[in-house]
């Protein structure tokens, strides 16, 4: 019998998560996340949510501050030895507005096991897709 890879597929774990965001599912996106998870918002000065839950609380109030909410992923990578990397935007109408909002930016993330071990947010797409190769780099 033939080697099977057991390395997940990040493009379609990351998919999936995307996925997971557009249905407004908290628990499915937390789902992705490892139970000591760090979701890293320091780069857009919003600070640093450790496990699950404080990542849960955070996604939870982000969603519940929009009447109507979309992400989409512009693109999405697996830059190798467990690194991902995604360029999202994310359209919305706030609560209380009839304007709509929007934000394009990068997300890095590390998976082990199949999980969300840590991902960090950038608004400066061009950092975001640095630390990733930098840190796919590191990781190799």
């Amino acid at each position: 019998m033939p080697d099977e890879s057991t390395t997940p597929d990040l493009v379609e774990l990351q998919r999936r998560l995307t996925a997971a965001t557009n249905r407004g599912d908290a628990d499915a996106v937390v789902a992705f996340y490892a139970s000591d998870a760090v979701y890293d918002m320091s780069p857009v000065g919003m600070g640093v949510f450790e496990g699950q839950a404080a990542a849960r609380g955070f996604i939870a109030d982000w969603w519940t501050s929009y009447e109507e909410s979309e992400f989409e992923a512009e693109e999405t990578l697996d830059l190798g030895n467990g690194v991902g990397f995604r360029v999202l935007v994310h359209k919305g109408r706030p609560v209380g507005s009839s304007g709509e909002v929007q934000l394009r930016y990068g997300t890095v993330s590390v998976w082990e096991d199949g999980k969300i071990a840590r991902i960090t947010n950038y608004t400066d797409i061009a950092e975001a897709r640095a630390a990733a190769e930098r840190l796919a780099q590191e990781r190799g």
